[in-house]
């Protein structure tokens, strides 16, 4: 048996699986009102899959918006494949649910920022997660805010 319990990981797990069902539910319906989304991935993941110009472009992240044009959403168990528009040109892209840095759906305020132990300077416990009700004010400001705040899941109801 181990000797402590993973919380990191084990909120990583959870909220990679809030992530699959809303893009689930996107698939199925569609993006409700004025929803939409910005994903930021590791490109250099090795189960990323996009097009060579895109990784030469972006060697180390790259962020995707889900708005108004998306076709082909296939939600697997693992990751999502979808097919966005890059200057006019239709590109699909794989992207592994561990490789998701940021997942910020703007409409309502709502954002999830993952950190891995190398991403910190300091030696903090594994699997960070920041959940912020004013999402896209924090991840511009990430980079200055190296702690993560613990919010109350009370403040996102209104």
């Amino acid at each position: 048996m181990s000797q402590s319990i993973d919380y990191g990981n084990l909120m990583h797990t959870a909220m990679r699986g809030l992530i699959k069902s809303v893009l689930q539910d996107v698939a199925e319906r569609g993006l409700p009102g004025a929803h939409h989304f910005f994903i930021t991935f590791d490109t250099t993941h090795p189960d990323a899959q996009l097009a060579d110009w895109l990784s030469d472009r972006y060697p180390g992240e790259m962020t995707v918006v889900m708005q108004h044009w998306y076709e082909n959403l296939l939600v697997g168990d693992d990751g999502f494949g979808v097919t966005l528009n890059f200057g006019d040109s239709p590109e699909p892209l794989y992207i592994p649910y561990d490789a998701i840095k940021t997942f910020v759906d703007p409409s309502v305020e709502f954002g999830l920022r993952f950190e891995s132990p190398s991403d910190e300077d300091d030696e903090e416990p594994d699997g960070e997660i920041t959940i912020a009700p004013d999402a896209v004010e924090d991840l511009e400001e990430s980079e200055a805010k190296p702690d993560a705040e613990i919010v109350s899941l009370d403040s996102f109801r209104k």
